[in-house]
């Protein structure tokens, strides 16, 4: 059996006419926007598909850049627990242009991760970055975990 072949589907529900969907990664219910929708659905490919540890990922984690705070969609952690992937999540309709790959960049200003990940569902961009080249090199795919930790 493949690890894809064990991924279960992604939990909603109707609460008080609101919809929501499970955060497997924050353990609570919360607000099925479109763009959760697809946070969701990278969080299940990057644990059930590619074997990232839940533990190991931290969604909507606050960040101060330029003295405001941001929120990173997912960061995810190696084994000794340095950050290692920020994700980018947009809509399905938000299309992945230079402002979404700057929007990343900028949180990688803190972060200092070795690739990001920017992905609307339909699209999907991953990169390794090469800091002291100050340069991303794109990625035919989103590594396995035990290929890169």
């Amino acid at each position: 059996m493949t690890m894809s072949s064990r991924r279960p589907s992604i939990e909603t529900r109707e609460t008080e006419g609101r919809r929501e969907v499970l955060d497997i990664v924050r353990h609570r219910w919360v607000a099925l926007t479109p763009e959760e929708w697809v946070r969701q659905q990278v969080v299940h490919r990057l644990h059930y598909e590619l074997g990232y540890p839940l533990e190991l990922m931290q969604v909507e984690g606050a960040i101060t850049l330029n003295g405001m705070t941001r929120r990173c969609d997912i960061v995810v952690y190696d084994s000794e627990v340095h950050p290692m992937m920020i994700v980018e999540c947009k809509r399905e309709d938000v299309p992945l242009t230079q402002k979404v790959v700057d929007q990343a960049c900028r949180y990688n200003l803190i972060l200092q991760v070795p690739y990001l990940l920017l992905t609307n569902g339909r699209q999907e961009l991953c990169c390794r970055v090469e800091m002291t080249e100050k340069r991303l090199v794109g990625l035919d795919k989103v590594p396995e975990w035990h290929k890169k930790c």
